[in-house]
């Protein structure tokens, strides 16, 4: 059950908030900068590529590397393939985990490695084997760990990971709003630096100021009716959410918004991109989910009895209204079968900042859930 009055508590969220995720979102755009500052420091604005890789591999534990690798994939295009580097291993423990190049990964490829951790033994030697194979290594964790000096060994190139004093207390959850941006934007840098993708300082100091707009219209002090993602929380509180995107840069953060409603609220969502959504999910809005399968039975114990489970769609578009949408449809579909709907549409911009927006108010409505739930 959801406390909507915790809500509007800004001292009851706080106290709530043992593992500094409000405090993560709220502050995105300043550890951007840093994160930034710390790319300049390490020399990313010096390098001077031959031209592009010929695949960019990552690797890293948890939901902060695989959301980079979806993102910066998404932003790179078909020009050289973004792969995530999934892990294997009997537990998700970091002495536990192991990654392996493929076997075709040599001297023209690009390896990145992204960690809030940095004490992963399997980390360390698959820089070591980039080394052997040729590749050309860059790394993104806290300093100071075990994979620094793998990195420096395989003449790589190390970026401190941009911290905060409270990712040192409670361990740190992989969809964490800090964790990601401090992880993500020295490599935005990097694919910069290699003609990948657009994302020069002035682009990540936009991305800074979007997201610090967003934590002032979302942040804690805020009231629900007036706070976007505190309203999308409360419309979640006894929904499955069914989640829409529209638009390349909406995926990314379509797909982040339901691994962080597992990790973080324990909640399940599904997620499917548009015109596709609309056939995919069809059958379920028409099914025992809708609102209108399961009227309000008169006799049912309110006291005793919680409310029935019910989808709810949530659409993230990145496009304007007066292009080419698929919106109409996927309302008229929500509506015909009495599902509720909450859009969500970013501010114009570049595609990094209509994307920064639209990962930064669900970060923030993920947050809400999983505070109000656990209260």
């Amino acid at each position: 059950m959801l406390d909507e009055s915790l809500l509007d508590t800004p001292e009851g969220l706080a106290e709530a908030d043992r593992r500094g995720l409000l405090r993560g979102a709220a502050e995105a755009g300043a550890r951007v900068r840093t994160a930034a500052r710390h790319a300049v420091e390490a020399g990313v604005g010096a390098l001077r590529p031959d031209g592009r890789p010929r695949a960019v591999l990552i690797a890293g534990p948890g939901a902060a590397a695989t959301h980079a690798a979806d993102l910066l994939g998404t932003l790179a295009g078909p020009g050289s393939p973004v792969i995530r580097l999934a892990p294997s291993g009997v537990a998700p423990a970091p002495g536990a985990l192991r990654w392996e190049l493929p076997g075709w990964a040599g001297s023209v490829d690009l390896l990145l490695i992204a960690t809030p951790d940095g004490s992963e033994p399997g980390l360390s030697l698959l820089a070591e084997q980039a080394y052997r194979r040729g590749c050309s290594v860059v790394a993104v964790a806290p300093s100071g760990t075990p994979l620094t000096e793998a990195v420096a060994g395989a003449h790589g190139l190390f970026v401190p990971m941009a911290t905060a004093p409270y990712d040192q207390g409670e361990p740190v959850a992989g969809a964490s709003s800090g964790v990601f941006w401090a992880l993500l934007t020295p490599l935005l840098a990097l694919l910069d630096r290699v003609g990948l993708l657009a994302a020069d300082p002035e682009a990540l100091e936009k991305v800074a100021d979007r997201l610090d707009r967003v934590a002032e219209r979302c942040g804690p002090a805020l009231v629900t009716y007036s706070n976007p993602a505190k309203t999308l929380a409360a419309e979640l509180a006894d929904a499955l959410p069914v989640v829409w995107t529209e638009g390349t840069s909406a995926g990314p953060a379509g797909r982040r918004f339901a691994d962080a409603l597992a990790e973080l609220a324990g909640r399940p969502a599904l997620v499917a991109e548009l015109p596709e959504a609309l056939a995919v999910h069809s059958a379920l809005l028409a099914g025992p989910l809708a609102a209108s399968a399961d009227p309000d039975d008169f006799f049912r114990d309110r006291v005793e009895e919680a409310p029935a489970l019910h989808a709810r769609v949530v659409l993230l578009r990145d496009r304007p209204i007066g292009g080419l949408t698929a919106a109409p449809a996927a309302r008229d579909l929500a509506l015909s079968h009495d599902t509720p709907i909450s859009e969500l549409e970013p501010e114009e911009g570049a595609d990094l900042e209509t994307l920064a927006e639209l990962i930064a108010v669900t970060d923030f409505a993920a947050v809400y859930l999983a505070l109000a739930s656990a209260a």
